[in-house]
């Protein structure tokens, strides 16, 4: 458990349908919709203080990632917060973003993503201050591994670690990271030795729990034997599969949990993309294969498709795509990121579906024949991943 002066973190704490028209449609519908209780005569808070009370309750169900004897038990869905200063094109104004994060927490997410990367800095900055009011409700996850200040490639050397994390600290306006990630596997420093810096840095009390990015089976054994891994982040949909071939029966075996980011393909399977979209002003998009517009308009099909699926069931592409890998695999915590409360909420919505066998075999039936096009990485990014 998370401790901070002296108190402990309760671990346990029809094709074409537009998301926002959607969720209007639903809550009419009654699809997904969160009822609002009753307002006494007596009560001195307003309808609107009603509502948002009971809108924080549309994430209910946790998770846990990790071993049993060192869980980290945190909400079924995270937030990712990257997207609100890097590689999104425009981003939104500092405070509606600390707002979305405090609204994050009020509908019952209560584990956020960063890095010290991000931005770099300013990420972790909004993280930390959004949270600060309710850092003992809340887990944190950020990453090491590049060298910011000086060559801007890898860097997991044992001293540089311990430098950053201070510095992660006191950004982040606390005294201990919930899940503190290798960003990417750096080829120069042996993987033991990054554990084994991790895991001094745990027996500080200045990290709970130790994670990697983008590794693979052999190097996540190597680290695991050190020091145990909570988690791997990785990238995961249904337009991007490979961790399934490469680690889930390693993370299986060792109990360890899998946070998969870009569940919705980096928005795309959200329905957000068009070939005419704006993908070069400030979006690493743009230079990616999967994101060119010829790419984009044949890959809108898969969108279609999980439309058709979805709609029989109240469901938007989005939330099929996080409740697919939920209904799939119980040691999995999608991460989505957005920069729209609409957004989050029709995200977090996403955990109360529960899908069959047989409809997450006709899921994926349905867009391996539809098929995806282009790569998901340019050749640096590629490069810096281990599969």
């Amino acid at each position: 458990m998370e401790k901070n002066n002296g108190k402990q973190w309760e671990h346990n704490n029809t094709d074409s349908v537009r998301r926002r028209d959607f969720l209007k449609t639903a809550t009419v519908l009654g699809i997904g919709a969160i009822a609002a209780g009753p307002v006494s005569s007596y009560a001195s808070a307003s309808l609107e203080s009603e509502k948002r009370k009971a809108i924080g309750t549309i994430l209910t169900k946790k998770r846990v990632l990790g071993a049993k004897k060192n869980p980290l038990k945190v909400s079924a869905i995270q937030l990712g917060c990257m997207g609100m200063h890097t590689g999104r094109g425009i981003h939104p104004d500092h405070k509606s973003m600390v707002k979305l994060i405090r609204e994050a927490a009020e509908r019952g997410c209560d584990f956020f993503d960063t890095a010290e990367v991000y931005g770099p800095y300013i990420n972790e900055e909004l993280v930390g201050e959004a949270l600060a009011p309710i850092r003992n409700q809340v887990a944190i996850s950020t990453k090491f591994g590049f060298d910011i200040e000086g060559t801007k490639g890898l860097n997991s050397r044992p001293e540089h670690i311990r430098k950053v994390v201070e510095q992660s600290l006191k950004r982040l306006r606390t005294d201990r990271i919930g899940l503190l990630y290798q960003h990417r596997v750096d080829p120069t420093v042996p993987i033991e030795d990054v554990a084994g810096a991790v895991k001094d840095l745990i027996k500080a009390g200045k990290v709970l729990h130790f994670g990697l990015s983008e590794a693979k089976a052999e190097t996540i054994r190597k680290a695991h034997a050190v020091c145990p891994v909570t988690a791997v982040q990785s990238e995961y949909s249904l337009m991007t599969r490979l961790p399934e071939d490469f680690i889930f029966s390693t993370l299986q075996e060792l109990e360890i949990g899998f946070v998969a980011y870009s569940p919705l393909c980096r928005g795309l399977l959200g329905g957000n993309l068009t070939e005419y979209s704006d993908l070069k002003t400030n979006d690493i998009r743009g230079a990616w294969p999967r994101f060119q517009p010829e790419a984009i308009k044949s890959n809108i099909r898969l969108v279609e498709a999980l439309n058709e699926f979805g709609k029989t069931r109240g469901m938007t592409s989005s939330q099929l795509c996080i409740a697919w890998m939920l209904s799939k695999y119980p040691f999995i915590v999608p991460l989505p990121g957005t920069t729209k409360l609409s957004h989050l909420e029709e995200d977090l919505r996403a955990a109360d579906f529960v899908l069959t066998a047989a409809e997450i075999e006709e899921i994926e039936s349905r867009i391996e024949k539809i098929g995806v096009v282009g790569d998901r990485y340019d050749a640096l990014q590629q490069s810096r991943v281990e599969y």
